[in-house]
C-alpha cells in the first residue's frame, strides 16, 4: 500500500507535468536554417497575396490563401508565409506573437511559419524600431554534404 507521503508526490508530479513552460522569446537575427519552436514578437511591415484560389467545385473544400509578409523586430527582418485564416492577422502595422514558428527553405532563403501546431496572436504595438537593413530572407543558403575524412588518411595523395 503506498503511503500518504507517496501519494502527495505523485500528485506533485502530476501537477508538474500538466504546467506549461515559460516561452523563450528569440530575435529574428537568431533564426537558423532548419529550427523550429520558435516563439517571438514582431511588427508587420507589409503582406502580399502570392497565391489566391477561389472555391473548389466541392463544398467541402475551401479556398486557398497565400501571402508574403515581411516582419521584423529590432534586430533584423525575415519573410513569413501566411496561410488562409493567417493571411487577416498579418496586417501591415500589427504587432504579432508567433508561437511555435518554424524556418522553411524556399529557393535557397528562409521563411518563417506557422503550422497548425503553432498560434499566432496580435497583440498591442510593440515600442521597438524595426531594424531594416538586416533581412535574413535575402541570405542564399547553399545544401552542402559533408564528407566525413577518416582519421589518418593522408588526403595529398
Amino acid at each position: 500500500m503506498a503511503t500518504v507521503q507517496q501519494q502527495q508526490q505523485e500528485q506533485e508530479q502530476q501537477i508538474k507535468s500538466t504546467e506549461k513552460r515559460k516561452p523563450v522569446f528569440v530575435k529574428v537575427d537568431h533564426l537558423k536554417p532548419g529550427t523550429k519552436g520558435h516563439t517571438l514578437i514582431a511588427k508587420v511591415l507589409s503582406s502580399n497575396m502570392v497565391l489566391q484560389k477561389g472555391r473548389a467545385a466541392s463544398q467541402h473544400l475551401r479556398q486557398t490563401r497565400i501571402a508574403e509578409c515581411l516582419i521584423g523586430d529590432e534586430t533584423g527582418t525575415v519573410l513569413f508565409t501566411a496561410r488562409n485564416d493567417q493571411v487577416e492577422l498579418m496586417k501591415p502595422g500589427n504587432t504579432v506573437i508567433l508561437r511555435n514558428a518554424k524556418i522553411d527553405m524556399f529557393k535557397g532563403s528562409m521563411r518563417l511559419a506557422v503550422d497548425k501546431w503553432g498560434r499566432i496572436e496580435v497583440t498591442e504595438p510593440a515600442n521597438f524600431i524595426v531594424k531594416e537593413d538586416n533581412n535574413l530572407s535575402l541570405v542564399e543558403y547553399e545544401l552542402v554534404n559533408v564528407v566525413e575524412v577518416e582519421a589518418g588518411m593522408n588526403t595529398n595523395d
